[in-house]
C-alpha cells in the first residue's frame, strides 16, 4: 500500500507533461472545496435559525408541558398531576386552561387563543423580558382583570399598550340550546383591560392569536371550573431534563403526554429539519459534477502516464498495484478538497458569527435578527466530510477500473 500511495503523491504534486492536466486536477480540488465549502455554510445557516427560533420559544413556551392524551381538559386535581408536580426536581408549577374564543374592541374583531394562567406565570417563563410598553406583565390588579396581548393582535385589534375601554370575548356556551332569536346568548361574555404592556415572541403563532388572562378568567369563560389544559412546569437549577422527563413519563402513563420545548414545537421544528435535509441532498448533488472534474483529471493523467505504466511493471509492480496508484490519486484530490473547502466554510461561518458580514436586509430593525444566524455543529462538519469522501471515491472507481481495462 506505502509504494502505490508514493506514486500517487508524486503524481498529485509533479508536473505533468501536458499542462492541461495540472490545470484540470487544480480545478478538481477547488470544485470539491466550493461544494464542500456550501455545505458547510447552509448546513450552518440552518442551524442558526434553529438555535434562533428555539430561543424565541423558551421565552414564551414552559420547560416541561404537561397534557392529556386525550381531550381538551382534565381534573386539575388528578392524582398524577398531584404526584408531578410534587416532584423534589420541579421548581414552579402552572396550570394554564386554553381554547379558542373571539375578541371585540370598539368593532374589530379576531378569533384568538386565550390562556388563562396562574400568578406564577412570571416566573415559570421569561415573559417580563419580552413585554413592552408602560409596566411589567401582570394578571389583575383589586377587582379587574387584565389580558396582555401579543404585539400582532394589539395591532389588528387597534389597541395600544393602555385603552379606555375593555375588550370583549366570546366563548360558545358548552350547555343548553341556542336561541335563534337572540345569538348572543349562545356565547359566554366577558371584559378584559390592558396592564399596560404587550407581549412580542417575534413568533407569529403568539404574537398574533395570543392573549394571556387570570386562570380564573378562563375557566369562568370557558366553563371550565377545576379543571385544567395543561401543567406547565420549570425544573430547579442543576436538575437533569432528560432524567426528570423520563420519570414523569412513568407517572403519567398512557393518560398524559409529557413534551419538553422541541416537541411543544414539533411541527416547527420538523419542518426546518427536512429543509435543511433537502439543501443537504441538492448540495450533495452539486458535489457530484464537480466530482465530474476529478473523473476527467483521472482519464487524462492515465493516458498521461502510459510510459510510466511501462517502467512501473518492468520494477515489478502489477495490474492491482498500478490500478491503486490512480485510485489514490483521485482519493487524495477528494480529501485535499474536502479539507480546503471545511477549512474555508469554518472561517467563513466564523467571519459571520463576528462581523456578520452577510445582512439580512438593507434597512435595520426590519428582520429579527440584522445578519444571518451561523451555527457550527461539528456532527454536521462530519457528516460534510463522509458525504464528500463517498461521493469522490465512487466517482473516482468508475474510471480508473473502466480506462485501465482499455489502456493498461
Amino acid at each position: 500500500m506505502k509504494f502505490p500511495f508514493y506514486i500517487a503523491r508524486r503524481y498529485l504534486f509533479s508536473k505533468k507533461s501536458t499542462n492541461a492536466i495540472n490545470v484540470i486536477s487544480f480545478i478538481s480540488v477547488v470544485g470539491v472545496a466550493v461544494a464542500t465549502m456550501a455545505l458547510i455554510i447552509v448546513l450552518s445557516v440552518f442551524n442558526g435559525f434553529h438555535d434562533m427560533v428555539a430561543s424565541f420559544f423558551t421565552q414564551f413556551d414552559p420547560q416541561i408541558k404537561v397534557v392529556p392524551a386525550e381531550g381538551k381538559t382534565v381534573p386539575s386535581d388528578d392524582p398524577i398531576l398531584t404526584q408531578i408536580r410534587q416532584l423534589p426536581q420541579v421548581d414552579v408549577a402552572t396550570e394554564t386552561v386554553e381554547d379558542q374564543a373571539l375578541a371585540i374592541y370598539n368593532g374589530r374583531q379576531a378569533m384568538i387563543n386565550l390562556k388563562g394562567v396562574d400568578d406564577n406565570f412570571s416566573e415559570l417563563t421569561h415573559i417580563n423580558e419580552i413585554v413592552y410598553g408602560e409596566g411589567e406583565f401582570s394578571l389583575h390588579a383589586a377587582d379587574l382583570e387584565y389580558g396582555t396581548l401579543g404585539i400582532r393582535l394589539a395591532q389588528d385589534l387597534g389597541i395600544g399598550v393602555r385603552f379606555g375601554d375593555f375588550i370583549h370575548i366570546y366563548a360558545p356556551r358548552r350547555e343548553g340550546q341556542l336561541d335563534l332569536s337572540n345569538p348572543t346568548d349562545g356565547f359566554e361574555v366577558d371584559s378584559l383591560l390592558m396592564p399596560g404592556v404587550v407581549f412580542s415572541t417575534r413568533q407569529g403563532k403568539y404574537d398574533k392569536d395570543y392573549i394571556l388572562a387570570p386562570i380564573g378568567f378562563a375557566r369562568r369563560v370557558f366553563a371550565q371550573q377545576g379543571m385544567l389544559s395543561s401543567l406547565e412546569l420549570r425544573l430547579k437549577d442543576g436538575s437533569n431534563l432528560s432524567a426528570t422527563k423520563r420519570e414523569m413519563k412513568k407517572i403519567a402513563g398512557e393518560k398524559y403526554k409529557v413534551l419538553d420545548r422541541y416537541e411543544q414545537q414539533a411541527d416547527t421544528f420538523r419542518i426546518m429539519q427536512i429543509e435543511k435535509f433537502i439543501a443537504y441532498i441538492f448540495l450533495t448533488f452539486i458535489l457530484i459534477v464537480a466530482c465530474f472534474n476529478i473523473i476527467g483529471s483521472l482519464s487524462m493523467l492515465i493516458i498521461d502516464k502510459k510510459e510510466d505504466v511501462v517502467t512501473l511493471r518492468n520494477l515489478g509492480a502489477n495490474d492491482q498495484q498500478i490500478k491503486k496508484i490512480f485510485l489514490l490519486e483521485g482519493r487524495l484530490i477528494a480529501i485535499l478538497g474536502a479539507i480546503l473547502g471545511i477549512v474555508l466554510g469554518l472561517l467563513l461561518c466564523w467571519l459571520q458569527q463576528t462581523f456578520g458580514l452577510v445582512g439580512m436586509g438593507s434597512e435595520s430593525g426590519m428582520f429579527v435578527v440584522n445578519a444571518y444566524p451561523v451555527s457550527v455543529h461539528y456532527s454536521d462538519v462530519i457528516l460534510v466530510f463522509i458525504t464528500v469522501i463517498a461521493v469522490s471515491w465512487l466517482a473516482v472507481w468508475y474510471p480508473v477500473h473502466y480506462i485501465s481495462k482499455k489502456i493498461l
